[in-house]
């Protein structure tokens, strides 16, 4: 059995019993000794090769995973299965000194010593947030960087406000649940790699968040509120709301999203929203037509240019093809609807994207949630975009509602936004604010 507690949450039941991707996704998300050694126990121990000797090869920006994840048929990139966020407090008053600096950049080398950097291995980050940077006596040169804030008239979230975000990914629960306890103390080696330092003593954890995507996972963990008892969601969407969105032609490149000047030059920065998910009507009331119409555009609705969870597109949404930002407030009026990644498009920069998203689906608190994670060179691109999608204009008009027909604002509910610097990797273990 699978016996452990994460608050109110439990699991209690034969292991055989329980789909194996489910089974992980539970480790993951209860966490602790007894959930890795289940996990590796259902898993199977992966034989996974370590990370490189010389970790001068590896990239400048902790973000640039691209070339490091796996690709589907059409070039898109296939996100890591398992995620795991955690919120960390910096232990001291007042600046980082030197010896807790050099502790925690040697706890995040073990890591790269000890998996291969893919999604079969670990990828990992670490940003942090404006509260970090209030310790310093100036704030960071050239870095957009606000604390976080409502971003829309219908919406009031809680903000966080811990030091730090560490967000670890990967093809196997067990390696990102692996991590967590090596960082932390809990066992001395990873992957048959000494643990030459960890992060206890220096950091405390605030918050653990988990989730997960990949085609069959949202199907399979689908008994929790928010989505309807008759388990409606396709058995090959990558995402509780039953379409695709790592469109590779829908996101900025990793150039694009790179703070270019400065001492954090090679960073970035990340924004990170908990959205709850209310999609009883999405699938008990909305024809597939209106999610299609909601969630691409009207015109792809009209003319079936989606079929399935939108794998013919292709690596793009097909949202500058159809031209259909152009005639955002034409459909409006005219349809009494507008599309989310219609509108999304708009926020856009020589026809490309300006933010990237990373983002995964939860059952955290047994709620249907989204982590919305995106990276862009400065937080201003990532509210540009969420303006974009607002769609304050067209409801003034009167074309469509604040959130009804707006896309899938009625769908959603944002609890918590944050944002953070994710530093270069040379700077990544608690920097100054003036390197």
């Amino acid at each position: 059995m699978l016996m452990a507690d994460h608050g109110d949450r439990s699991i209690d039941a034969p292991a055989q019993m329980i789909p194996r991707r489910t089974f992980v996704k539970a480790a993951v998300s209860i966490g602790g000794s007894a959930a890795l050694a289940a996990c590796l126990n259902r898993e199977g121990p992966p034989d996974l090769p370590t990370g490189p000797t010389d970790l001068a090869s590896l990239p400048a920006g902790q973000h640039e995973w691209n070339d490091a994840l796996s690709t589907d048929d059409h070039g898109n990139n296939i996100s890591p299965r398992h995620h795991l966020l955690l919120y960390l407090n910096y232990t001291q008053d007042g600046q980082p000194s030197p010896e807790d600096r050099h502790t925690i950049e040697e706890a995040f080398r073990s890591l790269d010593r000890a998996y291969q950097r893919s999604n079969e291995g670990l990828l990992f980050t670490v940003g942090y947030s404006p509260t970090y940077f209030e310790r310093f006596e100036t704030f960071p040169e050239e870095i957009d960087l606000p604390q976080p804030t409502a971003l829309a008239p219908f919406e009031d979230p809680a903000f966080d406000t811990p030091d730090t975000i560490l967000h670890l990914a990967s093809d196997y629960g067990s390696v990102v649940l692996a991590a967590e306890q090596a960082l932390f103390g809990d066992q001395d080696t990873v992957n048959d790699v000494e643990m030459k330092a960890t992060l206890t003593g220096v950091f405390e954890r605030a918050d653990r968040r988990t989730g997960f995507t990949g085609t069959g996972l949202p199907a399979e963990n689908q008994d929790v509120a928010g989505i309807p008892d008759s388990k409606p969601v396709p058995d090959d969407a990558p995402l509780y709301m039953g379409f695709k969105s790592n469109f590779k032609r829908n996101q900025a490149s990793e150039e694009r999203v790179t703070i270019q000047n400065g001492p954090f030059a090679g960073g970035t920065t990340q924004h990170v929203s908990l959205i709850r998910l209310h999609l009883q009507q999405w699938y008990e009331q909305d024809s597939r037509h209106h999610r299609v119409a909601t969630m691409f555009c009207p015109a792809h609705a009209d003319q079936g240019l989606v079929e399935g969870t939108g794998e013919n597109l292709g690596d793009s949404s097909k949202m500058t093809e159809q031209d259909c930002p152009a005639h955002t407030t034409e459909h409006a009026q005219q349809h009494g609807i507008v599309g989310h990644s219609q509108k999304t498009a708009r926020a856009r920069e020589n026809d490309s994207p300006v933010i990237m998203r990373r983002d995964f689906n939860s059952t955290d608190d047994d709620t249907a949630s989204l982590h919305f994670l995106s990276l862009q060179r400065t937080i201003s691109d990532f509210v540009d975009t969420r303006e974009a999608m607002n769609g304050t204009a067209l409801s003034e008009n009167g074309a469509v509602g604040q959130r009804t027909n707006n896309g899938i604002l009625q769908y959603m509910t944002v609890e918590r936004r944050g944002n953070y610097l994710l530093p270069p990797r040379s700077l990544r273990a608690v920097p100054p604010a003036q390197p």
